[in-house]
């Protein structure tokens, strides 16, 4: 009988591990090109280029990294998804002017960046805007005097057709009123310097593309927990119905606004 448990528990283990390593792979190749808009835009103002020591908050499997280091930037990311940094690493392979580190950024991160960026854009769970705030606080540090620090969010409600599947996640998005950024950043002791809005629109290739994507940005791991996957799966794709086209692609307009703020 002992046997048997501990080699049921090993299987499950195991099968999480594979579900993370599949999730983590969706976002690098379906989902995390949808944000490529506010990465350009970002970049071009700030004029990111050689002169860039880049410090990327939850950098995922990379992208913005890359396209910053693609400008000439010397970038660091830091992200406590191991599945996600490793599809990171497989980008940068080889690479002197990109470094990536499993964990918190004021561990090993090191000091002298002018540029922060936290791309996860608060405004889609309950706690999005509390885990920002505490990874700012833990990072403003190490960035040298009054470097800039950027922030994201969803837009209001009625501005991205992505509100209404993320419904299916349980939870509640903030209809983030306009000074949401600039109070994260105060609390965070930062000095708000502009913003920005950018379209961001969610294309995919089919619905299952979509639910695949969608899936892969972690906000459904409580209803999958709750539930179990195939029923939030389901959900979701009811929910995309109104934004299936003709051709069968999905298609769902949204806005994200960024935060230019400076440390002391």
């Amino acid at each position: 009988m002992t046997s048997t448990l501990v080699q049921h528990r090993r299987h499950k283990a195991s099968a999480s591990s594979a579900e993370a390593g599949t999730r983590a792979r969706d976002w690098a190749e379906i989902q995390e090109r949808m944000l490529v808009p506010l990465y350009e835009a970002v970049y071009e103002r700030l004029e990111v280029g050689t002169g860039t020591r880049l410090l990327g908050l939850g950098c995922g499997s990379g992208l913005a990294l890359l396209m910053a280091r693609t400008r000439g930037a010397t970038v660091t990311g830091v992200d406590t998804d191991r599945h996600r940094l490793a599809l990171a690493r497989e980008r940068m392979e080889g690479s002197p002017t990109a470094r990536l580190l499993d964990g918190e950024a004021a561990a090993t991160a090191g000091t002298g960046y002018n540029l922060i960026t936290a791309f996860q854009p608060i405004g889609s769970g309950t706690a999005d805007a509390e885990r920002l705030e505490r990874a700012l606080r833990e990072s403003v540090g190490l960035a040298e005097r009054r470097s800039v620090v950027v922030l994201t969010g969803w837009g209001p409600p009625e501005r991205c057709a992505t509100s209404g599947v993320l419904r299916v996640a349980g939870e509640r998005r903030r209809s983030a009123h306009r000074d949401a950024l600039e109070d994260i950043a105060g609390r965070a002791g930062l000095n708000p310097d502009g913003s920005g809005r950018v379209a961001c629109p969610f294309g995919y290739a089919d619905t299952d593309s979509a639910v695949r994507g969608l899936l892969s940005t972690g906000l459904y791991d409580t209803a999958v927990r709750e539930t179990d996957l195939a029923q939030v799966e389901k959900e979701i794709a009811e929910a995309l119905h109104d934004h299936r086209r003709p051709d069968g692609t999905v298609w769902m307009p949204n806005v994200f606004r960024y935060l230019i703020a400076r440390t002391p």
